[in-house]
């Protein structure tokens, strides 16, 4: 039985999954499984499989059931006493498996180990921006608020742990792979390595704007999630940690709205941020959004862009990404 099994759920994906499944063949630790997942394509997957040769790799084709579906069946094909996950369009440093093996190898009590995210564009382009979170151990009061392993394809998981809390959420077709996480940490501690080991492909297609997906999944996740929290939170720490969390989604939901135009909205959902945390009222990010709004009533959303674009050649990037 293999020690890993890499899961790869495949919709659609051949401009880029021959790259991604490369990046796990080039692993320098070698004892593991790769499972793709083939959730319905049209795009000659079966095709291009009969040319892979590594017996390694195997592919299970279903009808298209959405990305949950298809990580649930690879996990109940694994046989690994590790499951790693890896979306079709990400890859892998050549490390990666090495270095969260020997963690989970070394620290019994650690249920899933995760590394900083790095970035690459459809042409290959590696990026400059790296995803540098710290938060390891108790992380559930932490990732509730903010999804430390920032994509799909980063972390390393004992199979005991979907054993113990579930599997992937298909009725979520927003934040499956967040809402997975939070779950583990209920019950597991977390390990971070220092190091990108990850990189997220950015392209059109997996930026979605549909804030009332955003909006129905949040709530969805929410509910779940703080009917299971930890024992050890008193009932004023959740209560506290729920207004929080509830604020900062409404206005992640509000910028949402506004890249697709939507100010009115968007103004709604600031609105209720800061009602429900007060102390958003203070932050860059809500004084940012204000003006964006008032910018995208204006101007609307194209030339709210270009402005955008004239900050961010005049003042830089960390500034730009604050404005949306």
């Amino acid at each position: 039985m293999p020690k890993v099994s890499v899961i790869i759920p495949a919709y659609n994906a051949m401009a880029f999954l021959p790259t991604t499944l490369e990046s796990v063949l080039n692993q320098t630790f070698n004892d593991y499984e790769v499972i793709v997942i083939n959730d319905g394509s049209s795009d000659g997957i079966i095709d291009w499989f009969t040319q892979v040769t590594d017996i390694r790799v195997k592919l299970i084709s279903q009808e298209n059931q959405g990305p949950a579906a298809a990580r649930n069946h690879g996990i109940n094909q694994a046989q690994g006493e590790y499951l790693a996950f890896l979306d079709a369009d990400d890859i892998w440093a050549e490390n990666k498996l090495e270095k969260q093996v020997n963690i989970l190898d070394n620290h019994p009590t650690i249920g899933l180990v995760y590394s900083w995210v790095g970035s690459i564009d459809s042409q290959g382009n590696i990026g400059n921006k790296i995803r540098k979170n710290t938060a390891e151990g108790r992380v559930w009061e932490t990732i509730i608020e903010h999804n430390i392993i920032e994509c799909g394809s980063n972390p390393m998981v004992r199979r005991i742990c979907f054993e113990q809390v579930g599997v992937f959420d298909h009725r979520l077709a927003y934040a499956q792979d967040w809402e997975m996480w939070v779950r583990v940490a209920s019950r597991y501690q977390f390990q971070v390595i220092h190091e990108t080991l990850v990189y997220y492909r950015s392209h059109p297609n997996n930026r979605s704007k549909n804030w009332k997906i955003m909006e129905q999944n949040y709530n969805l996740i929410f509910d779940k999630s703080f009917a299971h929290a930890p024992e050890y939170l008193s009932v004023e720490d959740l209560k506290i940690l729920e207004n929080r969390i509830y604020g900062f989604a409404n206005l992640r939901i509000a910028w949402k709205a506004l890249q697709s135009g939507d100010y009115q909205q968007a103004g709604d959902f600031r609105q209720k941020a800061v009602q429900r945390y007060p102390q958003l009222s203070s932050l860059r990010n809500y004084l940012f959004l204000g003006v964006a709004i008032i910018l995208v009533r204006v101007f609307g959303i194209q030339g709210y862009n270009k402005i955008r674009n004239i900050i961010y050649n005049l003042i830089g990037k960390r500034v730009s990404s604050i404005a949306g």
